[in-house]
Formats: structure tokens, C-alpha cells, sequence
């Protein structure tokens, strides 16, 4: 092939064989998740409401469990950044659900795990001569949220927009525009990377403190942290009006 794209997820081949030599485990955000469609005797002990997600951070702010009702569906999850015993944290947390009578009923359903990278931690090679990596596989989750369709969506626009402006000429050199628009557009987030440097006690004060402000988790946790509200569209509307007027 004249080019080839490493779009595999976590586990790509293409990205494991670009990365060999690295070892980053340390960062790599592991998840568990099972979503399921209760009973009629379910839903009646759910107080899981489908109108609002409820989300509960570890106190280190490095991770955080989640609970969405879709109709009948119940999706329950937990995900963070080094964790290697997450399992024994999802019992935990199933255990906190029922205690809090959030879910009033025993969760016997299969939960699937699944990692990824998040941006900014590590060093990942993403081009190479003649290749390039999207999504997971370049290691593009926001950092905040853990959240990676957004960024693996943008991230094939991007390699798309590269690819046509090489117009046949796949060296690494003519590729590297492709990490510049990355970054460009991304950022590298080193001050989530500083946050992991305070001690555990510091940490989860800052958070029980910063999770009562209603200000701070409207505006900066939902808004920014997770839907990224204040980002616009890869098309820009500038770029939009200017297609208009062409037209």
C-alpha cells in the first residue's frame, strides 16, 4: 500500500508497531462497562432517572464511575487513569449503588474492559514514513473526561485533509503536517499532567472543595471538561461564511 492508516483502537497493530520500544502503561486509562435492559421488576427498583446521568469521581479526580438510563436500559461503567485493579473498584462501586439505593437490585450483568490513551501523557509516535495513526491508537481521549469519539472523529477529518494536500507524496516529512494539525487543534494539556504530581491528601481536598462551588461543576466540569462546549466545530464559521459566499 502506498499509505497506510493504523485506526484500530488501543490495541492497533499499526500503533503497537510504530510504539514498540515505549512503555507507557502508567498512563493508559482503563474501563469497565455493561449496559443491559432491565426487567419490569428492575425498573421499579432503578432511581436512575433517564433525564439526568449521574457521574461519582474518585476523590483523586483520576477517574469516575457513571450511571445512564437509556428507556429501560441501564448503562453503568467506571474508568481511571492507572488504575491496575479495576475490577475490585467496579465491586466497590456496585456495592456504593445499592447502599445508596440508587439501583435497588443485584447487577449480575457481563461487564466488557477496554483501555486507551489520553492526550498529552507520553510521547507517542503517531507518523511514520508512509503511515499515520487516528483515535485511540494515536492516544487522542480528552485528558478530563476520558471521552475519544469526538477526538477520533476530528482526528480523521484532519488526516483526511493531510493526505489530499501530500497529493501522492507519503513521506514521514510531508505526513508531519499531520501532527502539527494535531497539536494545533488539541493542544498538549500539561497542566492536567501537573495535577498528578500533588500528594493524594491534597488532591481529593481540592476536589471535595471545588465539586461544591455549583459554578465550577456547571461551568468548567460539564461545559468545558466534558462537552467541550467552548470549542468550536472543526469547521470553523468563519471558514463556513467563506464557503457561502463562494458559493
Amino acid at each position: 500500500a502506498s499509505l497506510l492508516i493504523g485506526a484500530g483502537g488501543h490495541f492497533c497493530p499499526v500503533a503497537r508497531h510504530l510504539n514498540a520500544a515505549r512503555k507507557d502503561s502508567e498512563h493508559v486509562v482503563r474501563a469497565q462497562e455493561a449496559e443491559f435492559l432491565m426487567t419490569d421488576d428492575q425498573i421499579e427498583l432503578c432511581r436512575v432517572q433517564p433525564e439526568t446521568p449521574e457521574l461519582y469521581f474518585f476523590p483523586d479526580l483520576q477517574g469516575y464511575a457513571w450511571c445512564f438510563r437509556k428507556h429501560n436500559y441501564l448503562n453503568i461503567g467506571l474508568g481511571g487513569m492507572g488504575y491496575q485493579q479495576i475490577a475490585a473498584k467496579k465491586d466497590e462501586y456496585l456495592a456504593f449503588l445499592r447502599e445508596t439505593e440508587r439501583v435497588r437490585f443485584e447487577i449480575t450483568a457481563h461487564f466488557k474492559g477496554h483501555a486507551y490513551y489520553l492526550q498529552g501523557f507520553g510521547s507517542r509516535n503517531i507518523v511514520d514514513e508512509r503511515v499515520l495513526l487516528i483515535g485511540d491508537a494515536a492516544g487522542l481521549a480528552y485528558p478530563q473526561s476520558g471521552e475519544g469519539i469526538r477526538p477520533a472523529v476530528e482526528s480523521g477529518i484532519i488526516a483526511a485533509q493531510t493526505i489530499l494536500e501530500c497529493a501522492g507524496d507519503y513521506r514521514r516529512q510531508s505526513l508531519n503536517r499531520y501532527q502539527s494539525l494535531l497539536d494545533e487543534r488539541f493542544g498538549q494539556p500539561s497542566r492536567w499532567r501537573a495535577w498528578e504530581r500533588f500528594p493524594l491528601r491534597l488532591k481529593s481536598f481540592a476536589a471535595r472543595r471545588l465539586m461544591r462551588s455549583r459554578w465550577f461543576t456547571r461551568k468548567v466540569l460539564i461545559d468545558r471538561w466534558f462537552l467541550h462546549s467552548d470549542k468550536l466545530p472543526l469547521c470553523s464559521s468563519e471558514n463556513q461564511t467563506a464557503e457561502s459566499s463562494a458559493m
